[in-house]
């Protein structure tokens, strides 16, 4: 199965049941993917089900989908969850995209104080958009059953209001415990990963005070489109995710 596209109707999809996938995403699969009756692919809704079928009808911006099953799968516990500082280039939408594929639940952007890149109030909602696209993009290339939900742009006293809900887990170079030995404690997890420049000594004791602890990938320095991935992957092999 080549194919793998979203649609909220897929929600109410059974066995037997035919399943229909109209407008950008039924248009793309046509045009671009060059879906024709006959193939096996999958539907997912974006909240844990995919459907599994053959395609019965392509046309226009529509295409139908004879459900032969379906699967659901519930939300991991703990919750991994990634606060991303906002980085220069496409460093941060690189980072965001990796920990998609490797199965992150949610992203906060974080406008940490050595961030250069700035989401000014009036182009706020359009990049908002555009990660939204991103986790969106990700999820299908991947076949994941979950888009991982996304926050608005935190600040660091934002990030440390967190505390009480989420073990957090500042990723920081200079930091004795290794991330490795890592334990959970039932809350959902937030790892936080700092821009380019680091994360300023005033940020960390901020998250220091709500309880966050720092934890290391190891003496190299990672970049922060490849920091965050990196950690996301150990973490899933201590949570027994891998």
């Amino acid at each position: 199965m080549a194919h793998f596209y979203l649609s909220d109707d897929a929600s109410s999809a059974v066995k037997g049941s035919t399943l229909a996938v109209t407008g950008s995403e039924a248009r793309h699969a046509i045009t671009v993917g060059r879906l024709a009756a006959g193939e096996r692919m999958r539907v997912g809704d974006g909240r844990g089900l995919i459907a599994h079928g053959v395609v019965s009808a392509v046309g226009g911006d529509r295409f139908e989908l004879r459900v032969e099953s379906t699967h659901f799968d519930d939300e991991p516990s703990p919750q991994l969850w990634l606060a991303q500082a906002l980085a220069k280039g496409d460093r941060d939408e690189l980072a965001i995209q990796a920990a998609t594929e490797l199965g992150i639940d949610g992203v906060i952007p974080w406008a940490a104080s050595r961030s250069i890149v700035r989401w000014e109030r009036t182009k706020a909602t359009k990049h908002e958009q555009r990660w939204t696209s991103i986790l969106r993009e990700a999820s299908k290339q991947c076949v994941r059953s979950r888009i991982p939900a996304l926050k608005p742009l935190a600040s660091t006293a934002q990030l440390a209001a967190l505390g009480d809900e989420y073990q957090i887990l500042v990723l920081e170079p200079t930091a004795a415990e290794p991330l490795r030995s890592f334990a959970a404690d039932g809350r959902d997890i937030l790892l936080v990963v700092g821009p380019e420049g680091g994360i300023a000594p005033a940020e960390l004791a901020r998250l220091a005070d709500a309880g966050a602890v720092e934890v290391s990938l190891g003496s190299t320095i990672l970049r922060t489109s490849t920091a965050g991935p990196a950690a996301i992957a150990v973490l899933n092999s201590v949570l027994g995710r891998w």
